[in-house]
């Protein structure tokens, strides 16, 4: 046996043309070469946007139950998604509701990638669900991973992070019935947050959306019963802030691949957004929900070149909060000033509204990106662009179906060098 084995060792050594196994393509990733990736990814990639399914349509839920966050279905956005991604370029893309049928769905159409325009369809952490689901399915998707979901929609938990990094937002305190009753200015709780200040205070659900249910309470005598009403509405627990009364901002930040002027770039950094002012009517104290009023050029605006140091601070803010926490896909940031001008973060929006502007109603997000030059389809297209780029990067095993696609031609383009900045 021992005599077979260096006998054949032997001949091999002795036939150095000797036929071998082609070695496996290795994916040798090159920003500059995205471009043509992304061409090559048009008749092939399918993609599903996902939008919010109704728990009251047959067959989306085993049992229905409560909606502690406001539902909304987000399929008129999604089909801005939709439309845009199909102009660009891609043939196969599918519109999806989030429900109990969308695995078998996926599965049966093959989707190698997920934009998730939705909010969930009911229960607790509604915005974390779809996200888990697709981990638990290697799908990879556009939007944020289920801990940041839950964290950045749940207004208390994200705070509380805020304050960990250092970065300023209005004292509160949270409160829910099996805490026994809210006793404003004795419990320790209220005074451990709020000392002596007496109001006014903003109440609202710690997870929502559009301004809905959200309260300014003049008293302290008023709380209890405003509390009581909004966790009666919701069922989740409810938070207590100081009213803050200076000028407010939003500003969106996302990951450093756009796409403006017909190219790609790439920044080190996240990509803030131009900072956008919300303009108040004369009787009003805190935004009117979007589904009240609209959002329009009348009620928000950029801010002037004079106000250079405060665009920066706002960037820097936005900026800030995006790389602290790892994230990877598009937030707005809500800020609003104290009295002294001072800025404070109210909240963060993981599922910023993405409508395509029309002639009378546009989306703050598209506000801050108009500036650029960019149009709604540079937007669409950056936001997928910069997903792929991190997985190719950094997350190669859930995106292999997707490297597939480019296998035939992934050696060839390894030194393609297309036009791009990458800094």
């Amino acid at each position: 046996m021992v005599d077979q084995q260096l006998k054949t060792l032997t001949a091999i050594k002795s036939n150095p043309r000797r036929e071998t196994v082609p070695k496996r393509a290795v994916f040798q990733y090159d920003f500059c070469a995205l471009p043509r990736y992304i061409e090559m990814l048009y008749p092939s990639l399918r993609i599903a946007v996902v939008y919010g399914g109704n728990k009251d349509k047959d067959g989306s839920v085993i049992f229905k139950t409560v909606n502690p966050r406001s539902w909304k279905s987000y399929e008129t956005v999604a089909r801005d998604i939709q439309n845009a991604l199909q102009e660009i370029g891609f043939q196969q893309v599918y519109l999806m509701p989030d429900d109990m049928t969308l695995p078998q769905r996926l599965k049966d159409e093959r989707i190698h990638l997920v934009w998730l325009n939705t909010g969930g369809v009911q229960g607790y952490n509604p915005m974390s669900h779809s996200p888990t689901m697709l981990e638990m399915l290697g799908i990879p998707y556009v939007g944020h991973d289920p801990l940041y979901s839950t964290l950045l929609d749940n207004k208390h938990a994200f705070k509380r992070q805020l304050q960990a990094l250092g970065i300023k937002t209005a004292p509160f305190m949270t409160w829910h019935p099996s805490q026994g009753p809210l006793t404003p200015g004795t419990s320790p709780h209220f005074l451990a947050a709020f000392g002596d200040y007496a109001g006014p205070f903003i109440v609202k659900p710690v997870s929502g959306r559009a301004s809905l249910l959200v309260e300014v309470v003049n008293t302290l005598e008023e709380l209890p019963s405003v509390a009581q009403k909004i966790y009666d509405a919701t069922s989740i627990t409810v938070l207590v802030e100081t009213y803050l009364p200076g000028r407010e901002f939003c500003v969106a930040v996302c990951g450093g691949v756009t796409h403006l002027n017909g190219a790609f770039s790439k920044t080190p950094r996240p990509f803030t957004l131009s900072p956008v002012e919300r303009l108040f009517e004369a009787d009003e104290t805190i935004v009117t929900s979007m589904d009240h009023k609209a959002i329009t050029t009348e009620r928000s605006r950029l801010l002037d070149p004079s106000e250079r140091d405060l665009k920066q601070e706002l960037r820097d803010l936005a900026e800030k909060i995006y790389w602290d926490l790892n994230l990877q896909s598009l937030i707005r940031i809500d800020v609003r000033a104290d009295s002294e001008g001072v800025l404070h973060i109210l909240e963060a929006n993981p599922k910023p509204d993405l409508k395509k502007p029309t002639a009378d109603v546009t989306s703050l997000v598209m506000i801050g990106w108009q500036e650029y030059g960019g149009n709604y389809n540079d937007l669409i297209l950056g936001l997928l662009a910069d997903r792929l780029d991190y997985l190719f990067v950094y997350n190669r095993g859930v995106a292999q179906p997707i490297i597939n696609l480019l296998k035939p031609c992934s050696i060839m383009l390894t030194n393609v060098k297309s036009p791009c900045s990458a800094n």
